[in-house]
């Protein structure tokens, strides 16, 4: 069967269907197998009994993250003469981008999107690079002090995953402003110089945003909301699940590794891929894996099946988009059409 796809890089409703099937499966099969490897007793004893009130407090943390997010992604897309990008049409493109109704990643929608909203394709790109680069200005940061804080205070955690972050920040901070500094020479680098002149507009375009505060600090703020809420999303999780509070510093740590790739990027917003690597992460940072598991499951449930609702909602706006764009063309079309007739 042929699955029909639209210019928007939304399928057919047939194909958003099938879509969500796949990734209905690909989570289930890696919970469960999580599930047959920690042993399904220790699972139903947790799940018999959970906290429920901090399930709604889940919810809540993550509805704070997708106002910090659409805060955040339309920062980004209308800074210094970008796209025009009203609230809806950028609460639209979060929910969907975040779900299961794109298969090449959210960020794949992200740059048709802004290029239909106006951008040129190679500043459509620039702008989708920047979003992820702004995620990165928060996050790791805020891991690499965590890092610091479990490896004084929690030694008994893998150096294997506190290191990394505690290396890998500055020395990755430094490489960036390096090439930024020389950025005249790299970007004339043979086959990867186009790419890199993308990712160091990107990574500029991100840097005015951190020190323009009075002119784009919603987009910092917006950032940092987004990964606190949904860092206190699964917080409240393994609360749920968990006798104990849940330790923030070694939280961070496993869920920054868990995300070593944002979500955004992953197709079908990491279903299947998510729940696979993050309760190992957990468990690595010494929360117990039966808890970490169902808090996983349940702040899945939450950031990525919940939102469906609203995602299907935003899909006709992005329908929408694709149409003005079209009508805008033959706009476009018709007028250049007639300068050549009257030149004649």
């Amino acid at each position: 069967m042929r699955i029909r796809r639209t210019s928007s890089g939304l399928l057919a409703p047939h194909g958003l269907t099938l879509l969500v099937g796949v990734a209905a499966v690909l989570a289930a099969a890696a919970l469960i197998g999580l599930a047959w490897s920690v042993g399904f007793g220790a699972v139903l004893h947790r799940l018999i009994h959970p906290h429920w009130f901090w399930l709604w407090v889940a919810v809540a943390g993550e509805a704070v993250a997708y106002v910090g997010y659409t805060a955040a992604y339309r920062e980004v897309a209308t800074a210094e003469d970008g796209a025009e990008l009203r609230v809806p049409l950028a609460a639209a493109l979060v929910s969907t981008g975040f779900g299961v109704f794109v298969h090449s990643g959210g960020f794949a929608l992200d740059r048709i999107a802004l290029e239909r909203a106006g951008l040129s394709p190679r500043e459509a790109r620039r702008r989708v690079l920047g979003l992820g680069a702004l995620e990165y200005a928060v996050l790791a940061p805020a891991t690499f002090v965590a890092a610091i804080i479990v490896v004084l205070v929690h030694p008994g955690v893998s150096s294997g995953l506190t290191l990394p972050w505690i290396i890998g920040v500055p020395a990755g901070t430094a490489l960036a402003l390096a090439a930024l500094h020389w950025r005249d020479v790299v970007t004339r680098w043979p086959l990867v110089g186009e790419r890199l002149a993308h990712g160091l507009h990107a990574l500029q375009l991100v840097l005015r945003l951190v020190t323009s505060p009075r002119q784009y600090g919603l987009g910092v703020v917006g950032a940092t909301a987004y990964w606190g809420g949904d860092i206190f999303c699964l917080w409240a999780a393994l609360h749920a699940f968990s006798a104990h509070t849940p330790p923030v510093a070694q939280l961070i740590v496993g869920y920054s590794t868990g995300y070593a790739i944002t979500r955004r990027a992953l197709p079908l917003g990491g279903a299947g891929v998510v729940e696979a690597l993050l309760p190992f992460a957990l468990g690595w940072v010494g929360i117990a894996l039966a808890p970490a598991l169902l808090a996983v499951f349940a702040y899945r449930l939450i950031n990525l099946w919940l939102p469906i609702i609203p995602a299907l909602g935003g899909i006709p706006a992005l329908r929408r988009l694709e149409e003005d764009s079209r009508k805008r063309r033959a706009g476009r079309d018709t007028r250049d059409s007639h300068r050549t007739g009257r030149s004649r």
